[in-house]
This record gives C-alpha cells, structure tokens and sequence, in this order.
C-alpha cells in the first residue's frame, strides 16, 4: 500500500497516463506546426512576415509566432523530432514548471534575437528547442537529482553536436537565435534552481552535518573560533599596553614630560617620583 493507503498499481496507472499526456504536448505542438506549414504550401503563400526581424517594429509580432514558422519541411523535420523528445522530457520531469520554462524559453529567447539579430527574418522552432536542452542539460546538474542528472546525460548525448549551431559557420542559418535559446535556458535552470523537483537529502547526510555541529569540551566549533578569537584581542592589548611601560614600570608612576626625540622615535622620558622624607 502507498503512504496514503492506495495500491501501487494505481499509482503505475496514473503515471502512466501522466506519461502519456506529456507525450501529448510535444506530439500536438508538432502537429501545429505541420498545419501551418500545410496551409502555407496549400494557400501558397509564405508566413515568413511572422518572423523576428531584430529592432523593427515589423519584426516586433516575431517574439511570439516565429517559432510556428518554418522555411520548407527539411527545416520542419529537422525541428520536429527534438521537440517530440524535449517537450516530453521538460513536462513530464519539470511537472509544476514545465509549461512556464516552456513560454518563459520562447519569448525570452526570441526578445534577445529581436535585440541582437541580424537584419533579416528569423524563424524556425530552433531557438526553442536550443532553449529547452540548455535547461535540462544545466538543471539536471545544478540539482544533482539523480534522474535529472541522468536526463542532463541523454541529453548531451543525443543533442552535444548542437553546440556547433549556435557559431556562425554556416550561412542561412540563425546561430543568433540558436545562441539566446541557450543562453534563455541556462538562466531559467538557474533562477528556478529552488522550485520543482529537488535532491533527497538522505539521513547519512544529516548525519554528517550534525556531526559538525557536535561539541568539543563543551563548546562547539564556532564557539571555539569566537573564544579564540577573543583571546587573540586581548593578548594584543596586552602586548600593546607592555609597549607603553618603560624599564618596566609604568610612565603612571613619575611625572609625565615631554616626548624626547631620539632620532628614531619619540618616547616618554620616565622620572620616577620624589619620595617624601619622614620627620622623626
């Protein structure tokens, strides 16, 4: 029985269906995308206006549909299997932060290239897919979960040759948007590094830390720094204070005059009081 008296079986159940609507997403982002492109070819006519053309207000309306658009369906292909693998992956193990990486990746990504691009239209659901691999990549790590940890493994696996997308090398391609996808993806695994899911922390580890907070003679290790620490204060003092006595006693005892200058530095010059003589 679960912790809440459910049968296991039914929570393989409801795994399972979450498995499979996350697969849903990606297969019906993709689908999207091959109905514009179906209706372009269909209609003749080219949707390419939708794109981000960088600090133009034509361009503006790209930050949010040029991700939909594709040049031809070599570039529709290239796009769709990554994105039929990285939705996936980001809903199903990200569940509380899966949809807001995934607009967060998109707009933020494609309002860089709006700033930083070249003149000309950019398009393709490249910049997004360069978005989401970055984050999982880089939040499998920074987490040190284990299954994302393994998930940032697959992911350099299947997807470590992007790299080369996001250097200028290769003509007609946007390694601008490939670059801010990356870049969107890697801060946004930083900054929600807190939220979704988090490391175990196992007893052998709390073990260890309550070891370092364990007593020594009483005191603990910070305890011991701050009564060391006061120690060393006072011994400077002390030595401060030995600095101020001449022969070995103490300028208090005489009469105080004037500094005497020695050539090297100046000191007080010591005379002692005169005693009082006793009548008898």
């Amino acid at each position: 029985m679960h912790e809440d008296n459910r049968p296991y079986y039914q929570d393989i159940k409801e795994e399972k269906r979450f498995f499979l609507r996350c697969i849903s997403y990606g297969l019906f982002f993709v689908i999207i995308l091959w109905l514009i492109k179906l209706i372009e070819v269909i209609l003749n006519i080219e949707f390419t206006f939708l794109g981000v053309y960088p600090l133009s207000f034509k361009g503006f309306p790209g930050i949010f549909f040029s991700p939909l658009i594709h040049g031809d369906f070599s570039h529709l292909i290239s796009n769709s299997f990554p994105l039929l693998v990285l939705i996936p992956m980001l809903f199903y193990f990200y569940k509380d932060l899966g949809l807001r990486i995934f607009l967060l990746t998109w707009l933020i990504g494609n309002a860089w290239l709006w700033v930083i691009g070249r003149e000309s239209y950019h398009i393709g659901a490249s910049g997004v897919i360069y978005g989401l691999a970055a984050f999982l990549f880089v939040s499998g790590i920074i987490r040190r979960h284990p299954r994302l940890m393994a998930i940032s493994l697959l992911v350099a696996f299947l997807y470590g040759g992007m790299v080369w997308g996001i250097l200028p090398i290769q003509e007609g391609v946007s390694w601008e948007g490939h670059l801010m996808g990356m870049i969107a993806g890697i801060v946004l695994a930083i900054f929600f590094k807190g939220e979704g899911p988090q490391r175990k922390i196992y007893e052998w580890e709390l073990e260890e830390e309550e070891e370092d907070e364990k007593k020594f003679n009483g005191k603990t290790l910070s305890e011991w720094d701050e009564y060391f620490d006061k120690k060393a204060r006072k011994k400077q003092q002390q030595n401060k204070d030995k600095d101020m006595n001449l022969d070995g006693r103490n300028i208090t005892e005489g009469k105080k005059y004037p500094y005497k200058n020695t050539g090297t530095k100046l000191k007080y010059i010591y005379k002692p009081k005169p005693k009082d003589d006793k009548s008898s």
